[in-house]
């Protein structure tokens, strides 16, 4: 089958199983043509939130699709890989984190929407890239448990002195392996660029950044932004969004490691075939579910 006539396919099921498709802007890019809607884990989770059709394909990882599952569980929620994973979700249990909540009873726990269904179960709010500072704020509670990103926990401890941050030992694996001197290199490369990255990045080279921001924010700094070049410090994938939304600007990957594998598993023959043979379907005992949703709806209802 060509790759016209696997999109011809796709949009003909979708309408025939009353399905829509949701995207991570890090997905490639023949996945985020034929999605209905492309975005960072804040803006999927509000669109995953008010979703109408019975069934949702997501192309992300696992944490998302099951994330979708928690705010839809009378829908079907299909993930076209099986395999993509998080290995940063992976970094913390829900046992591990019952065994921490005891070491700090006074701490509320923030949890990064990078986690799975239990051990947002076992936390108080659940956040994003884009809404952590805000979220951590909110909290009542002087101490917070940050979990499960030790690098995000660290960029939102200088936003909000107030409060005392206890990082979880997890990372991304991809945004870690990012170093002071690709942004040495970067610089000389493209003098004059503009260096937006991630705060899944080491405090090291968040530090050395013109602007540090999740990829919807990245987004909206590109487009208001007078500067002509930009040095992107995320997941690769979002070059092609960039590019598209700003034809005439110019945009250079920080790091050639920039490029998570999980991620890239999602091909268009995938969708298709998530479609056609409705797999994989995300499923969470119940028990887990109406504990962990609670996490994601006092997110959105504040964001």
């Amino acid at each position: 089958m060509s790759r016209q006539e696997m999109i011809d396919t796709i949009i003909r099921l979708k309408k025939e199983r009353d399905a829509v498709i949701l995207a991570h802007s890090y997905q490639v890019k023949e996945v985020q043509e034929v999605a209905d809607f492309v975005g960072d884990s804040l803006e999927l989770s509000r669109e995953a939130a008010k979703v109408r059709h019975s069934v949702i394909v997501f192309c992300g990882v696992h944490f998302m699709a099951e994330s979708a599952k928690l705010l839809n569980p009378e829908k079907k929620v299909l993930l076209p890989v099986m395999e993509a994973g998080c290995p940063m979700a992976d970094m913390v249990t829900p046992e591990d984190l019952k065994r921490a909540r005891g070491t700090y009873p006074d701490a509320a726990v923030v949890c990064y929407i990078n986690s799975s269904a239990a051990v947002k179960a076992e936390s108080d709010i659940c956040c994003t890239s884009s809404n952590a500072v805000k979220v951590v704020r909110s909290m009542p509670n002087r101490r917070i448990l940050f979990v499960p990103d030790k690098n995000l926990a660290s960029y939102v401890a200088g936003h909000v002195p107030e409060k005392e941050i206890i990082p979880w030992e997890g990372f991304c694996v991809t945004h870690w392996a990012v170093s002071e001197t690709d942004v040495e290199k970067a610089r000389i490369a493209h003098p004059g660029a503009e260096v937006l990255v991630h705060p899944e990045c080491s405090p090291a080279v968040t530090r050395m950044a013109d602007y540090v921001g999740s990829t919807s924010g990245i987004i909206e700094r590109v487009s208001k932004s007078s500067c002509e070049a930009f040095v992107i410090g995320t997941e690769a994938g979002l070059l092609y969004r960039l590019r598209k939304d700003n034809p005439r600007k110019k945009f250079y990957l920080l790091s050639k490691g920039l490029i998570c594998l999980n991620m890239k598993k999602t091909r268009l023959k995938d969708v298709l075939q998530a479609l056609e043979k409705e797999r994989h379907s995300i499923e969470v005992k119940e028990e887990v579910r109406r504990r962990a949703v609670l996490s994601l709806e006092r997110m959105l209802s504040m964001a």
